[in-house]
């Protein structure tokens, strides 16, 4: 019996067709590892965003928080005096403490991350150190957040401490901890509630302010009642985003990052239910 193989027309046709096929199934091999990064991008973005700022709402909740009658309240110092000191000082500004002249709430220069620090009465530091400290005793905290490269830290103190009233015992603001990775920048404003512009005592924002103008709104008697934080966080991996986008956080200018990385904008405003309490008792 006479045999016959493949014609070269046959074998070209073959060829071809298995190179489509080969290109095909290496096109959507890519495509998905293209679309793997990018999940994988958007759910390490999300979950740190979150994250954080549920964080953020729980530790700055507390601000401007000082009860004189707590049992658990550590009387080593003047109380009174203390309480006066705090509940008028929700927000450090530099220069409130004779210890540690420089700590405080700042502006960054240039669209540069902005620094926060609040004060508290509380059990922990935002580390969760006691410094010094029994179990159940409460004290004047002071909790700094700040950008250092691209962690978002935080570091505790003991206000006393700051006062220069009590040693520091402990890991009193030696060491900070990260509270979040890969975060591009971090921004606050201020809200300011003055009954002499809004002519009531309800402690509703009237307007929102940067760190730098927050000693004039103290002379004013005028009272931080909220707080709108913002930070950009980038997504795990490289990842090609076109066109590149452009993002805005609160006063800023906006940012438009160079890295082949995701980017997501988070931003919440959260009430000083202490200090709004304080203002309407007071009527300041």
């Amino acid at each position: 019996m006479k045999q016959r193989g493949f014609s070269l027309v046959e074998l070209m046709i073959t060829m071809v067709l298995g190179l489509l096929i080969s290109g095909a199934i290496v096109q959507v091999m890519v495509s998905n590892q293209v679309t793997e990064r990018l999940n994988r991008a958007i759910a390490s973005a999300q979950e740190g965003g979150r994250f954080f700022i549920g964080r953020m709402r729980n530790d700055l909740m507390m601000a401007g928080l000082y009860d004189p009658n707590s049992p658990n309240l550590s009387r080593i110092v003047d109380i009174v005096d203390e309480s006066a000191f705090l509940k008028n000082r929700p927000v450090i500004l530099p220069g409130d403490f004779i210890n540690r002249p420089a700590l405080g709430s700042e502006q960054g220069i240039n669209g540069a991350s902005d620094t926060l620090v609040v004060a508290f009465q509380g059990a922990r530091d935002c580390r969760g150190y006691k410094l010094g400290y029994a179990q159940n005793e409460e004290f004047f905290v002071v909790n700094e957040y700040y950008l250092d490269g691209d962690q978002l830290k935080c570091r505790g103190f003991d206000g006393r401490v700051l006062r220069g009233q009590r040693i520091a015992v402990g890991n009193n603001g030696d060491a900070a901890f990260t509270l979040l990775d890969e975060v591009q920048s971090f921004q606050v404003l201020y809200g300011i509630a003055d009954h002499q512009v809004s002519n009531d005592f309800s402690g509703k924002p009237v307007t929102y302010v940067t760190a730098d103008q927050l000693p004039a709104q103290r002379i004013r008697n005028a009272g931080i009642v909220a707080i709108r934080i913002a930070v950009l966080v980038k997504g795990d991996g490289e990842v090609l985003i076109e066109p590149t986008p452009t993002f805005k956080l609160l006063n800023e200018d906006p940012i438009t990052p160079t890295e082949k990385r995701l980017f997501k904008k988070f931003e919440s405003t959260i009430s000083l239910r202490n200090v709004k309490n304080h203002m309407r008792s007071r009527k300041i």
